[in-house]
């Protein structure tokens, strides 16, 4: 599923819109609705919508032995 797919999942469970998310990260809503038309995210721009939303965001490669890989920026 994208990005763009889970933001908007994210924004229903929230009850607030895409649009929102773009005013909370003070990015205008036509600049944020283009950023999700492009899918184009970093794991510090997922990490700022999870923090802007109240979520949590886990963000790993986990090896077959159980070892996590944390992803950075």
């Amino acid at each position: 599923m994208s990005i763009d797919k889970q933001l908007k999942i994210l924004a229903i469970k929230n009850d607030i819109t895409i649009s929102e998310i773009g005013r909370r990260l003070d990015k205008s809503p036509q600049a944020f609705g283009q950023k999700c038309k492009r899918d184009s995210f970093t794991v510090s721009d997922l990490r700022e919508i999870a923090m802007v939303t109240g979520c949590k965001l886990e963000c790993a490669f986990v090896l077959p032995d159980g070892e996590r890989i944390e992803l950075g920026d």
